[in-house]
């Protein structure tokens, strides 16, 4: 196969996830149903934050109330997880590359003034306020990405906007034995712990725990240093 630039494979996932939006948005978010209604597809955000935030707030919140703290999700597709995100926090900032999935979840939040949705250009976060965040999310995102290096520099980008100490918590694609290819915006990039390790280190995380290491959904605790 011919080489892919990084320009042409942010362009790939804009324009695949546009599609994928217009197509049926929830599905491609959640693909336990094809027909989700919109309560059921509300209530699995919910059970994503009950299963992986409401167990885990002490590396979370660090002592903060949750209503008093800023959060940053990165991937937020039709605000699945957001609506339930700023149901919890304070303040929730959410970004994703199809500006399709942008408006669907900026209309899931009308009621939630304190939730903001940006469409960022697929590699950076420099579309979100220069704000110092209490805490980072990312669900079923980077399993996506078929670019380790723009999911790193996600990473750093997240270490940039989190004030020290605070918790990047996200998962990655963990079966090595999936065959990546450079346009393929579905089956993203894997990684294995070592590889974990060393990016949290070059990012400026230390990267405290992990867990499902080999499998598809390979959850990561990266801690601001």
């Amino acid at each position: 196969m011919a080489e892919i630039s990084t320009e042409q494979q942010l362009e790939k996932m804009r324009e695949d996830w546009d599609q994928r939006a217009r197509e049926n948005a929830r599905f491609y978010v959640n693909t336990a149903s094809e027909n989700w209604t919109e309560e059921e597809f509300f209530k699995s955000g919910e059970l994503t934050v009950s299963e992986e935030i409401l167990t885990d707030l002490g590396n979370i919140c660090q002592g903060k109330p949750p209503g008093t703290m800023r959060v940053l999700e990165v991937g937020c597709g039709a605000g699945r997880v957001t609506r339930a995100l700023a149901a919890l926090f304070g303040e929730v900032h959410a970004v994703d590359v199809s500006g399709e999935m942008v408006r669907l979840a900026r209309e899931a939040l009308r009621d939630y003034p304190k939730a903001f949705v940006y469409q960022n250009n697929g590699r950076d976060l420099s579309v979100v306020p220069d704000l110092l965040f209490d805490f980072a999310f990312s669900s079923i995102v980077f399993q996506h990405i078929p670019s380790r290096e723009i999911i790193e520099n996600y990473v750093r980008e997240v270490h940039r906007l989190l004030r020290p100490g605070a918790l990047f918590k996200f998962q990655v694609q963990g079966d090595s034995t999936i065959e990546t290819k450079p346009d393929d915006t579905w089956l993203g990039a894997s990684f294995d712990e070592r590889q974990t390790s060393d990016m949290a280190f070059r990012c400026g995380f230390e990267p405290r725990y992990r867990h499902g290491a080999g499998e598809q959904y390979f959850w990561l605790w990266f801690f601001k240093r």
